[in-house]
This record gives C-alpha cells, sequence and structure tokens, in this order.
C-alpha cells in the first residue's frame, strides 16, 4: 500500500496489482509500494531481502519484465523504480524521499 496520504489512482492500482500477483507471488516478504508524485509520475518502490548480494542490473531484470507486460502509457509514468533491501531503506535518500515526498512542481 501507499504511504501517507499518496494518491492512487487506477494505473497504480493496476502497477501494485500486477506486481504484487507475480512478483510477489515469488517474494512473499517483499514489500511492494506505488504512488502517483504528480499529473506525469509515478513512483514504485520495493523493499526486499532477497534484494541483498545482488546488484542493480540483477535486481531491475527481476521486476522489469513485469513492468513491461503493462499497457505503454503506464508504463511511461513511472519516473522511480526503487528496488532496495529493509537495510538500504534508510540509507538511501531516495527511499527516505518515497517516505516523505517533497511537493511536485506539477
Amino acid at each position: 500500500m501507499a504511504t501517507h496520504d499518496h494518491k492512487i489512482d487506477k494505473r497504480v492500482q493496476r502497477i501494485l496489482e500486477v506486481l504484487r500477483r507475480k512478483y510477489g507471488a515469488e517474494h512473499p516478504k517483499a514489500k511492494i509500494e506505488a504512488y502517483r508524485y504528480n499529473s506525469a509520475s509515478i513512483r514504485i518502490r520495493i523493499i526486499d531481502p532477497d534484494f541483498a548480494g545482488k546488484d542493480l542490473v540483477e535486481r531491475d531484470n527481476g521486476v522489469a519484465p513485469i513492468l513491461e507486460q503493462l499497457p505503454e502509457e503506464i508504463q511511461s509514468e513511472i519516473t522511480v523504480l526503487l528496488l532496495i533491501t529493509p537495510q538500504e531503506r534508510k540509507r538511501s535518500p531516495m527511499s527516505l524521499e518515497f517516505d516523505d515526498p517533497l511537493p511536485s512542481s506539477l
């Protein structure tokens, strides 16, 4: 679920449904979140202990094929795909931004 008062719309819901069904089924400890940042931008964060020991390419290779199954108009709105371990959560500036986003200029 999205945190705080982040906006959830039909496209965000679709992303969450697909990721939870396809990624979450294989990674039950993963926390999958997404929210609409502004009218043109959706942010996704997956916090998964299974990312430990994997580089960014390996992490992306496990998630990108799932997102590529979404319609292009949804894919084009994904501006952040943050794939981190629970330990990286508090050290990642983007993860902190995900928790408490600055207001969008749009």
